[in-house]
């Protein structure tokens, strides 16, 4: 996402000094970070101000196209009446209607410091590729602000929406970063798996990621009452199949938390041994389902987790705000995670999931950087302080930049 820029920030607090440090920045990357670095001639300087320094942060699983809707008059009616309200809406969307929605929560996210943004866009007979066509518009328009990653996303189906395959080669053709499935959204189980070994196809064949929501139910007692929310150690084995690993990732898989031990044990082996990446979606998963994915079992077995806000302010997050910090703390109070566990989930983890494994305040990286008003990282994330893209600061040549904080 980085523009080609270079200049010097001087006095910011990283995770990994003691005192304030200078970061040198080159042609959009971080070529130098230490005390008193000197730069000569006419380098743009921008001044920190003291304030804490943080790679940007990244929503991994965020809807662009459905947020900002009417939830109805039952909000709480749970997943597929979530779906089938979108639906509705979907009928009525038009390109400005979808823009508008869009700008409005990448101007939001913007201010809260995200510079990365994997946005799933539903792709179906009923919407054709038209939120599809916006979304890729916006990524080049918001290009060196926020990085977006376009996925061709059937939330409804392949199967079940005749049409569908045809519309999802078309995007990707188009342009799309990402192929999307939706494991659980076929009539019967069966489908749902040849749903799921139809897009590992087509990607593998395309050369793009695949991103896939999957197994969003609660699971009591260690049964599952749906074969279709039970998929993730299949998706597994059919990731190895298609020799995928590493480029695919299960958003919700909400299931996991309610099976057995020996059974969830197995699952989790099978998703690192496929270097299969988990998103959990804090505010969705909690409002919806009750539950989230096990954060802390899955790390241990060295799966790549990181969480995203998901939804803003429609049928399955009502209530959603699209700053990624009230996800961390929400998260952190559902399982009790360490604050530093929580930052590196939501900077370097999720980028590396996006396909950025050097996603940090080090020299090499990519210069994607936030200022929080804080004197620390806990701190920052605490008080969710107010944040300030360091793209936004003013420059001045040989002189100091300033800007005030943003959120």
């Amino acid at each position: 996402m980085a523009a080609r820029d270079t200049y010097l920030l001087t006095d910011v607090r990283t995770r990994h000094h003691a005192g304030p440090v200078d970061v040198a920045v080159d042609d959009g990357r971080i070529s130098a970070v230490g005390p008193g670095l000197e730069r000569h001639g006419e380098t743009p300087r921008k001044n920190g101000a003291g304030r804490l320094v943080l790679p940007g942060l990244v929503e991994p699983h965020l809807h662009l196209d459905k947020a900002m809707l009417d939830p109805g008059p039952d909000p709480d009616a749970g997943l597929d009446a979530a779906v089938a309200r979108t639906a509705e809406h979907k009928a009525r969307f038009t390109p400005d209607d979808v823009r508008a929605r869009a700008t409005d929560v990448l101007t939001r996210a913007h201010a809260a410091g995200t510079t990365r943004v994997r946005t799933p866009v539903d792709v179906d007979p009923t919407v054709g590729l038209a939120s599809l066509d916006v979304l890729l518009e916006l990524r080049e328009e918001w290009a060196g602000r926020i990085a977006l990653q376009v996925v061709a996303f059937p939330q409804e189906g392949i199967a079940a929406r005749p049409g569908t395959r045809d519309l999802l080669v078309e995007a990707l053709r188009r342009g799309a970063d990402v192929l999307g499935a939706c494991s659980y959204a076929e009539d019967d189980v069966d489908a749902c798996r040849d749903h799921v070994r139809d897009v590992l196809d087509l990607a593998e064949h395309h050369g793009v990621p695949v991103d896939v929501h999957a197994d969003f139910a609660a699971g009591e007692g260690g049964r599952v009452a749906d074969p279709r929310h039970d998929l993730a150690a299949e998706i597994a084995t059919m990731t190895r199949a298609a020799g995928m690993g590493g480029r695919v990732v299960l958003g919700h898989v909400t299931t996991l938390a309610g099976l057995g031990d020996d059974r969830r044990r197995r699952t989790a082996d099978a998703l690192a041994a496929a270097g299969v990446g988990v998103v959990v979606l804090p505010p969705t998963d909690l409002y919806l389902v009750g539950a989230s994915a096990p954060v802390r079992e899955l790390r241990d077995v060295g799966v790549r987790v990181a969480y995203s806000s998901n939804n803003v302010r429609n049928a399955f997050t009502p209530f959603g705000t699209v700053d990624l910090l009230d996800a961390a703390l929400l998260l952190g109070h559902m399982q009790g995670l360490a604050l530093d566990t929580l930052l590196d989930m939501g900077t370097a983890e999720a980028a590396a999931l996006l396909g950025d494994g050097h996603h940090d305040v080090v020299p090499g990286a990519r210069a994607d950087l936030v200022l929080l008003d804080a004197p620390d990282a806990p701190t920052g994330l605490l008080d969710r302080a107010p944040r300030t893209p360091v793209a936004d600061l003013t420059r001045a040549p040989g002189g100091e930049g300033s800007s005030t904080g943003a959120n």
